[in-house]
């Protein structure tokens, strides 16, 4: 697992607003269960990926990603 510090949590609260199910974005998109599951852990996915979830869902990164900064 590779720790970042980025969370997805705008992701899912787009889909809650937009009334989509993670099950259903990931049929639309063809994406692995296993993919979902790591942004649900706020794990690594590649940047394919977000570009898909940005073209499909018609907005920016930064509308679906957040960077969380070091607790140093």
């Amino acid at each position: 697992m590779i720790d970042l510090g980025f969370s997805y949590n705008r992701l899912w609260k787009m889909l809650i607003d937009k009334g989509v199910k993670k099950k259903d974005l990931r049929e639309q998109l063809g994406l692995h269960s296993t993919t979902v599951a790591k942004m649900g852990r706020d794990e690594y996915v590649g940047m394919e990926i977000l570009d898909r979830l940005c073209n499909h869902l018609n907005c920016r990164i930064e509308d679906i990603i957040e960077h969380l900064p070091d607790k140093k």
